[in-house]
Order: structure tokens, then C-alpha cells, then sequence
């Protein structure tokens, strides 16, 4: 693991004295000129307008003030509950709960470990009876502080404990912070598959602090890229140009373009959720890549993927099928991959058994009425969605795919 450097905190006792003004107008300089930073360590406020609308703050040392939006949000009698990692809690826990007694509160602390392995319901139960016995009730809150797997197991446990409980979410991988947090997806995992039995459950706040990421270890972060990747190929060309440009110092977490990253990605998924909540139709978008990736990751029992890099060899060997039918150029196709690559590898070896994927792609929630449904680029910034694909150019592409890993570092 490397220590990536902190951000300077010059700017913090500016923080206090900026205006609404302020705010709002580096807000909309996201996803419209991602470029024109000013600088400044202001909190950046993505609105997500669903029903009841909350926000997502990006706010570099934000982690030291969690205490006054849990207060917020909290009733006065009410119980607050921390879902963590051990590994998290070790890094990051004493500064949550510093911030957390400076605001008058309390909190119980659960443990989930790290890892797929662990995202099941014999695991949602057991930390369903450690709510019990902390004596949470109606009024709780809980507080999912981690990655992706404390987020979705989390945000499930609020939805259900006692028919719910207010959530808040406080991600502190690229990944959850980028994409999962937002959105009200929660879930635990069957042998069948990833993600199949779950909510929608919106937190009533989202709050980033890039700074924790100084901890994540290089993996976890590419990871991370690889889901920030997806929205720039989907529908916002401005951010894929500017991964395509940033790429060296994202990867480095210097932390102007990576705060931007957060918060456009944000913005972007924020957008695409307000218009489909549910996953009906525009919301599908975000499963670029997720059809293979979530096949490769049950496929090798969630022990070989983080999920990252399986979506990242998703979205190299869709894009591959979009070219093989004839949706997608071979320039852009090429220019994509190596944008895929270029912020993510190495990555694990691809497994490219295609009948193996097939079986295990056939149980995901993207299969309807039996037929596999892929998102594919047709253009950097557009994609559709098709059923149907002839398991003959699947296999071929995944084989295109595996050729390209042979080229690609791979992690050993």
C-alpha cells in the first residue's frame, strides 16, 4: 500500500467564509468545463432528485465534520449505529468518532469484513441482531462507513431493520464514492449471484472526503477508475477527455482532478437516477460492462475480482461485441480500451471461458425473460441497449478480450 499525498489545507479557514454564491458556481462548473478548478477546498453539493431529494457533499476533510450531518439527521433520541470494516475502523475510525462526540454523539460501532465473501444474508442477520442488542429502534440512524461492500449491505440492513431506519452513507473507496453510494441500490449476495436479493433505499446524505483515499491501497483505487471510466463512456464525453488527459495524475490521487472525478461521476449517475429511480429503462445505462463483470466475479467465487476489475474486463469485451456486430468503430472501440486500460491495469488474468460466464451471466438481474442484455458503446458518450447476441460473437469477443490481456500487466 502506498501513501498518497495529502492535499494542502491552506484554504480551510477560507472554507467557513464562503457563500452560497461560491459553491454553487464551482458545482456548475462540473461535467460542463471539468477543468476550470479554482483551487479551493469548498464543499461541492451534487442534488439528487428523487423522492425525498437529498445531496451528495464532496468535501476534502469533510470526514473531520460527519458529526454535524449526522446530527442533522438523527432525532434526539435517537440511536446512531456505525456499519464499518475492521480495516477502515483502524485507519479512519478515530477521526469519525472525534467528530461524532464533538456533536453530543455516541456510537455504536458494527463490523463487517472486507471482501464479497462476506456480503450475504447469514451476515445481514447477524448485524441485525447486533442492532437489537444496541438497542436501536425506529428513530436509528446507520451510518454505512466503507466501501462498496459496507454500502450495500449497509444501506440494505437500514431498509429492512424495523421496516427502516434513516441511512447516511460515508464511503471511502474511489468506487463507492464514484458510484455506489448514490443511487439507492442495496443488496447481499446468493451462490446463484451477485446482488440478488436487495432494495432501492435512498441514504438521506451522501458525504465524500477524498482525503481518506490517501490510505486506499493502488488496487482498490484502480478499481475505483474503472467504475468513474464507465460514466464518461456512457453519456459524459467531457469526462472521458478529461480521464483520457488526467489519467497520470488521477492515478497519482493528486487531489484537484480527483476531487473533480468524484463529483462529476456523481453528477453524472445522479442525473441518470433522478430521470429512472428504478431501473426501468435510461438507468440500465450504468451496466456497461456489469453483465460479463458480475459473471466473472461469481464465476471465480468473488475471491479473484474486486469488483472494479471485473467490470473493467466487462466493458473491454462489450465493447468488443459492439464492434464485432457492427455498432461500434474499431478506432473508437480501440480508443476506449485503451482509456479502460490505461487508469486500471494490471488486472487479474481474465477468465475467458465463455460457456462458464454464459451459466453464470443466465441467473443475473440483467437476464429477462432468459435472454442476456448488454449495454454497448456506439460511440464514446452513447451507448444502447441490446438482447439477443449470438453466444458465437460473445465468445468471440471475450477471446478478443483475452488477447488483449495477454498484451496487458496483469496483477500477480
Amino acid at each position: 500500500m502506498r501513501r498518497r499525498p495529502q492535499r494542502q489545507r491552506s484554504a480551510q479557514a477560507r472554507d467557513s467564509r464562503a457563500d452560497d454564491h461560491e459553491v454553487a458556481h464551482l458545482y456548475l462548473l462540473h461535467g460542463v468545463l471539468l477543468l476550470n478548478y479554482t483551487g479551493t477546498c469548498l464543499p461541492l453539493e451534487i442534488p439528487v432528485q428523487v423522492v425525498p431529494p437529498y445531496v451528495a457533499t464532496v468535501a476534502r476533510g469533510g470526514l473531520s465534520h460527519a458529526g454535524a450531518l449526522v446530527r442533522a439527521h438523527v432525532p434526539a433520541s435517537g440511536r446512531v449505529i456505525v456499519l464499518t470494516s475492521p480495516r477502515v475502523r483502524g485507519l479512519w475510525g478515530k477521526t469519525l468518532d472525534a467528530s461524532l462526540r464533538k456533536d453530543g454523539l455516541d456510537a455504536s460501532v458494527l463490523e463487517l469484513p472486507d471482501g464479497e465473501e462476506h456480503k450475504n444474508l447469514a451476515e445481514l442477520a447477524k448485524l441485525a441482531e447486533a442492532m437489537v442488542a444496541a438497542s436501536a429502534d425506529r428513530e436509528a440512524l446507520l451510518l454505512a462507513f466503507g466501501g462498496g461492500v459496507i454500502g450495500d449491505v449497509g444501506g440494505f440492513l437500514a431498509s429492512v431493520y424495523m421496516r427502516g431506519v434513516r441511512l447516511l452513507q460515508v464511503p471511502t473507496t474511489l468506487l463507492a464514492m464514484v458510484d455506489s453510494s448514490l443511487g439507492g441500490k442495496t443488496g447481499v449476495n446468493l451462490a446463484a449471484g451477485k446482488n440478488l436479493v436487495g432494495t432501492f433505499y435512498h441514504p438521506r446524505a451522501i458525504l465524500a472526503d477524498p482525503d481518506v483515499l490517501a490510505t486506499l491501497p493502488e488496487r482498490e483505487f484502480r478499481s475505483g477508475l474503472a467504475e468513474a471510466i464507465k460514466y464518461g463512456i456512457i453519456g459524459a464525453t467531457d469526462l472521458f477527455t478529461f480521464i483520457e488527459q488526467e489519467a497520470a495524475a488521477l492515478r497519482a490521487c493528486r487531489p484537484e482532478p480527483l476531487e473533480q472525478l468524484i463529483a462529476a461521476c456523481l453528477q453524472e449517475k445522479a442525473r441518470v437516477v433522478a430521470a429512472d429511480e428504478r431501473e426501468s429503462d435510461l438507468r440500465r445505462v450504468l451496466n456497461f460492462g456489469h453483465t460479463l463483470g458480475h459473471a466473472l466475479e461469481s464465476a471465480t467465487g468473488y475471491t479473484r475480482y474486486l469488483h472494479g476489475e471485473a467490470v473493467a474486463w466487462g466493458m473491454i469485451a462489450t465493447t468488443r461485441i459492439a464492434i464485432r456486430i457492427g455498432r461500434l468503430s474499431e478506432a473508437q472501440g480501440t480508443r476506449i480500451v485503451g482509456a479502460i486500460l490505461n487508469v486500471c491495469a494490471p488486472l487479474p488474468a481474465l477468465v475467458d471461458d465463455a460457456g462458464l460466464l454464459l451459466r453464470h451471466a443466465a441467473s443475473d438481474k440483467k437476464t429477462r425473460a432468459g435472454r442476456l442484455h448488454f449495454v454497448l458503446p456506439v460511440a464514446i458518450g452513447r451507448v444502447e441497449i441490446a438482447c439477443g447476441i449470438d453466444e458465437a460473437v460473445i465468445a468471440a469477443a471475450l477471446q478478443d478480450a483475452a488477447a488483449i490481456a495477454a498484451r496487458a500487466p496483469v496483477v500477480r
